[in-house]
């Protein structure tokens, strides 16, 4: 067993953490890094191959470091990662690769954080950034271990080509789930989305410009003026979308992002394929036989594979001692500062009106000055 002492230990050397660490490393102030994976932004590395960044490059940036000029407005996820890899680099961030937390405990006015491989980080700060998708969510149905087709959570899907010519259920109407559905219709599959209760759409861009704009000048007003201005954004943008299977909560879009948590789906062109009949919107599932599933509201389809775009948990309670004081009603790190917890701080958890890259920014400064300000007491 090694050990290893420093000022902060960050977990995870995904955007979160590289926007703190980049923080501290322009300030020259110590630290540490240790990722679970053999290189930054791994979770990004495994994503399927369409996706761009749904926010504009001019907001979603790491601290102190631009997007490249020639970058696309909204950028591939293989220019992200390329960016993630040059910001390590230009700030010298050099993290324990292959190094997976298993506990954080604080004892006395320490942080003890121990590795998978028995390494023990003693810190005065520890920066948890693992983020929402550490965990799949992989729900259970009647006869689903029956089922002959294939049958993928989307964590394991790269691109639609294996697929061409077949009938894909995509399990899950979030962002995930549309983008899929469209990728599996540009490689010449019939997909279908299972929604199983209703879902909040607006277009990515509205008149020429990033709606991403719009959420982030809508902050700045009351609650209610947000509101209902999203709502009637939504109304104009997407329109109705109920006689193709799809109902909109009564639930403004900004509302459910505040209270539940749940980002809205940002639409790159599925709703025109839902319109056109190329994709076809389905209740929840109740059963799965071999070759088919049966919906809740009894009719039953034959499909030859199954994504399951049922998203992620975060579970960090898994590996941080008493979690009492610091989670949600949704059971996520409630806040970037814990003040109930000394030194103990979250990066990358919550759901933000502008997207998560830019509450990444926003946090890590939060984050940065906090645990400066402790040294100083």
């Amino acid at each position: 067993m090694t050990s290893t002492q420093t000022k902060t230990l960050i977990i995870g050397a995904g955007p979160g953490g590289l926007a703190v660490a980049g923080r501290l490393a322009k300030l020259g102030e110590p630290f540490e890094v240790i990722e679970m994976a053999s290189e930054v932004g791994a979770a990004w590395v495994a994503h399927y191959d369409r996706l761009h960044l749904h926010t504009a490059k001019d907001l979603s940036a790491l601290p102190h470091m631009a997007f490249p000029q020639d970058y696309p407005l909204y950028v591939p996820k293989s220019q992200l990662v390329s960016y993630m890899r040059n910001y390590a680099a230009h700030f010298g961030i050099c993290p324990h690769f292959g190094e997976q937390a298993v506990s954080v405990k604080n004892v006395g006015s320490k942080w003890l954080t121990t590795t998978a491989l028995g390494t023990v980080f003693e810190s005065d700060n520890v920066v948890v950034g693992t983020g929402f998708n550490r965990v799949p969510v992989v729900p259970k149905w009647p006869g689903m271990d029956l089922f002959e087709g294939a049958l993928q959570h989307s964590r394991d899907y790269k691109n639609g080509a294996a697929f061409a010519g077949k009938r894909v259920l995509v399990v899950g109407m979030g962002n995930t789930g549309a983008e899929l559905a469209l990728d599996l219709h540009e490689h010449g599959a019939v997909p279908f989305i299972s929604a199983r209760g209703p879902v909040n759409v607006v277009l990515r861009d509205f008149l020429g410009k990033p709606t991403q704009y719009t959420a982030v000048r809508l902050q700045r007003y009351p609650t209610w003026v947000s509101d209902m201005v999203s709502t009637v954004l939504q109304k104009i943008m997407v329109g109705d979308l109920s006689k193709y299977g799809l109902q909109r909560p009564r639930m403004a879009p900004s509302k459910q992002l505040r209270e539940l948590g749940k980002t809205p789906v940002i639409d790159l062109g599925t709703v025109d394929l839902i319109k056109k009949g190329a994709v076809g919107i389905l209740p929840g599932i109740k059963a799965f036989n071999a070759h088919s599933v049966v919906f809740t509201d009894g009719h039953e389809r034959d499909f030859d594979a199954v994504v399951l775009a049922t998203g992620y948990q975060s579970k960090v309670a898994e590996f941080v001692d008493d979690m009492s004081q610091v989670l949600n009603h949704l059971g996520e790190p409630k806040a970037p500062v814990i003040p109930e917890r000394s030194g103990l701080y979250f990066i990358g958890f919550g759901a933000y009106a502008g997207g998560i890259l830019r509450s990444i920014h926003m946090n890590s400064k939060q984050i940065v000055e906090h645990l400066l300000e402790r040294q100083t007491h």
